[in-house]
C-alpha cells in the first residue's frame, strides 16, 4: 500500500501518465483514473472538469465502460465503447451513452488496473470525440500507460500481473491480423473465429491465439 504522506506525489506521477496517455494516443482528448470502492466511483485525476462529472454520473446510475471495465472487464481486461450514439453501445450502457455523447464524447475506452479480487477497483479511462478511436494499437498503448499506472498504484507484483495480460493481448491482436489477412474479414470477425476454435476444442483463447502464431510464423521460415 502507498504510505500516506506520499500520497500527493502518487497523484502528481500519476497525472503525468495520464496526461502522456491522452497526448500520446490519436484522438484521445481526454482521460482519468477511475476508483471503484463499495459500488461508488471515485474520480482520480481527471484531465477536465467533465471526465470528473461523467465518473460521479457512472457512480450514480450504476453503469458505464468504467464500472465494467473495473468489475467485469474482457478477457484482456479492456473495454471499449465504439461509438456511444450507436448500438450496441448505446444499448449497453442505455442511460450513461446519451449523457457522454451531449457532453462531447463518442467512444470510450477503460483498461482495468486491479486484478479480479482486489476489493478497490480500478481503470484507467480514455475519452474521443471520434466513434472509432480505439483500434489495436490504441489499446496496447493505454495497456502500457496501465502498467505505469498499476505499478505506482499496487506495486511490483500486481504489474508483473498486468504485463502479462498486456502480452496476452498482444498474441490475440497477432493472431487477428493473421485471420483477418488470410480470410480477407474485419477485426470483429476475426475475434469471433478465435472465439468459436476456443469453443469447440475447449482450449482457451489465448492458447488458440499462440498456436495461430507459431503455426503462420513455421509457415513463413518454409518458405
Amino acid at each position: 500500500m502507498i504510505a500516506r504522506h506520499d500520497i500527493d506525489d502518487v497523484d502528481e506521477t500519476l497525472s503525468a501518465i495520464v496526461n502522456e496517455a491522452v497526448e500520446t494516443i490519436p484522438g484521445v482528448v481526454a482521460g482519468g483514473i477511475s476508483v471503484l470502492e463499495h459500488g461508488r466511483i471515485s474520480p482520480r485525476i481527471p484531465t477536465n472538469t467533465t471526465i470528473k462529472e461523467l465518473d460521479e454520473l457512472q457512480s450514480r446510475l450504476g453503469e458505464g465502460p468504467c464500472i465494467t471495465a473495473a468489475v467485469d472487464p474482457a478477457d484482456d481486461g479492456v473495454i471499449v465503447a465504439e461509438d456511444l450514439a450507436e448500438p450496441p453501445d448505446s444499448e449497453r450502457w442505455p442511460q450513461f451513452a446519451p449523457q457522454a455523447v451531449e457532453c462531447g464524447y463518442r467512444s470510450m475506452m477503460s483498461t482495468q488496473l486491479s486484478t479480479r479480487t482486489s476489493s478497490v477497483h480500478t481503470s484507467l479511462d480514455m475519452y474521443s470525440p471520434t466513434p472509432g478511436t480505439f483500434d489495436e494499437a490504441a489499446r496496447m498503448t493505454a495497456g502500457l500507460f496501465g502498467v505505469q499506472a498499476a505499478l505506482l498504484l499496487y506495486g511490483a507484483e500486481h504489474a508483473a500481473h498486468l504485463s502479462e495480460a498486456l502480452s496476452t493481448r498482444d498474441v490475440i491482436g497477432q493472431a487477428k491480423g493473421i485471420l483477418m489477412e488470410r480470410f480477407d474479414v474485419g477485426a470483429d470477425r476475426a475475434f469471433q473465429m478465435l472465439v468459436r476454435s476456443s469453443q469447440d476444442t475447449n482450449i482457451k483463447v489465448v492458447e488458440v491465439a499462440r498456436w495461430l502464431t507459431r503455426d503462420s510464423t513455421r509457415r513463413q521460415t518454409r518458405q
